[in-house]
């Protein structure tokens, strides 16, 4: 058995049991891990969001379609990346569901090396996706510790504003604010107005 890590999940869910066949085959000798379902439902009911993991979907299929699982992903704000399968008549179809997130799409039949490329591109994003969600849950429990008063302070801080100017926006005095703003800066674990940013704004705070 390889002691290698899987790259990551890939899912599959196409109704043609050769295309899942050939898919699984293909992608498991690049040492991914594939998890192949025959419907739209069995997948949803399967799926968890909190795994990296990217996922393969025929546009047309019985029962739910791939568009329809797209919409039903959206609603539960999945982060998962998309590749549709697509017949050469639904490529305009492809197209809208790229407007809605989806990665991109290919036709049957596909190129093998593209698709490999492909799939190490939606990994890319799951990966970054999955960072991303690790570190707003680690924010909002250190914003969790604030009181109303503090995240009121953190919002102006934030907004650029002086502490004369929080002070007056607030109706407290300047001391109050210094005595916030120490508190916000040891609950959160910042030595630095920049290192609160990062903290707070992630990757949208400004570089130094």
């Amino acid at each position: 058995m390889s002691l290698i890590p899987k790259k990551g999940t890939v899912y599959v869910v196409d109704d043609d049991e050769a295309v899942r066949d050939s898919l699984q085959w293909l992608l498991e000798g690049k040492d991914y891990r594939v998890r192949c379902f025959d419907s739209a439902e069995s997948f949803l009911a399967r799926y968890d969001q909190r795994e990296i993991a990217c996922l393969i979907v025929d546009v047309r299929m019985g029962g739910m379609t791939g568009l329809e699982l797209q919409d039903r992903l959206l609603e539960r704000k999945s982060p998962l990346p998309i590749v549709f399968i697509t017949g050469h008549g639904d490529v305009p179809m492809a197209v809208n569901t790229m407007k809605k997130g989806a990665l991109d799409f290919i036709q049957k039949p596909f190129n093998e090396d593209e698709l490999v490329h492909l799939v190490e591109r939606m990994l890319e994003h799951a990966r970054e996706a999955f960072t991303d969600q690790q570190q707003a849950a680690t924010r909002e429990a250190l914003m969790s510790k604030l009181t109303t008063r503090e995240s009121q302070v953190l919002e102006r801080i934030v907004a650029g504003r002086l502490n004369k100017q929080i002070a007056d926006d607030l109706g407290i005095s300047i001391k109050t604010v210094e005595a916030h703003r120490a508190n916000i800066m040891e609950k959160l674990g910042a030595n630095t107005v920049a290192d609160l940013l990062k903290i707070v704004l992630g990757q949208n705070a400004p570089k130094a």
